[in-house]
């Protein structure tokens, strides 16, 4: 049974204002950081989001999770148009959005435990276990979810600078999964790793992504990773999408010089044993 379209994003465009001059004056054309974005994901799909700096990866994730308003075009999760719903309504699907970014150690409180984190997260999507009389709950909640991604529980009660660099991705990667989000959009996630924890944390999220059905965005500058992860890659290139295709089609017959320039300018991740 083909899985039914979670995500589409039609004829999407974001523009944001050139910069102006003393009089006010707008001294250039609108910079157009995403320009007629279409695409669609299905339930349970990783799709690789490939791109160099400033090709409109971010602006287009942001955009996904209704914390940039599109110019133009529509983006629709499981057939309501987010961008057309009231900002009432915009606030209560936030949950069902969660990003892992680059830097783990930024993306963390220094002065949270694992386990205020985790509760934390835990308790915006049910806030009867935040309290106090719910804390035995909320433990096991927390517990499980350590387990999930591979850590300790006996360590919740650490501080991010207590672990190392792979295990406080793991960290953000719980706490993204702790509102028990629909999409997750993972914003180079293991850029900032050693290639031997690249792979760890790449299998994670693939075996997550098969236990819980995730739905996931993976946005990198590096195809190798991408084709390790990601059952569909799109190409980014100045706001626009200039190729699309399975893994094993981009790699065995790019077509766009640009998608050769990556393939060609990237070494290859190797899997880990």
């Amino acid at each position: 049974m083909v899985p039914p379209v979670f995500l589409r994003i039609e004829d999407l465009h974001v523009h944001f204002p050139s910069r102006k001059g003393l009089l006010g004056k707008s001294l250039g054309e609108p910079v157009k950081a995403v320009n007629g974005v279409s695409l669609s994901i299905k339930q349970g799909e990783i799709l690789g989001l490939v791109g160099e700096s400033g090709c409109g990866k971010s602006t287009l994730s942001r955009t996904v999770m209704q914390l940039q308003p599109p110019t133009s075009g529509d983006i629709i999760l499981e057939d309501r148009t987010l961008n057309l719903l009231p900002k009432s309504e915009i606030r209560g699907h936030r949950l069902d959005f969660q990003m892992i970014f680059q830097d783990p150690y930024a993306s963390l409180n220094p002065r949270m435990t694992v386990y205020s984190m985790l509760a934390e997260a835990i308790g915006r999507r049910h806030p009867e276990l935040a309290q106090r009389s719910k804390k035995p709950e909320m433990m096991s909640e927390v517990t499980k979810l350590m387990s999930k991604v591979g850590l300790d529980a006996r360590h919740m009660r650490k501080y991010p600078h207590e672990f190392s660099g792979g295990q406080r991705q793991r960290v953000a990667i719980a706490r993204a999964l702790a509102p028990k989000p629909k999409l997750i959009i993972a914003d180079e996630p293991v850029s900032a790793l050693d290639v031997s924890i690249q792979s760890q944390i790449l299998n994670l999220l693939l075996q997550l992504r098969d236990d819980l059905d995730l739905t996931m965005i993976f946005i990198s500058h590096d195809l190798s990773v991408v084709r390790y992860i990601a059952d569909n890659i799109a190409v980014m290139y100045s706001g626009k999408i200039v190729e699309y295709g399975s893994s094993e089609e981009i790699f065995n017959n790019a077509r766009h010089g640009y998608t050769q320039k990556l393939l060609n300018a990237v070494p290859r991740l190797q899997s880990a044993s």
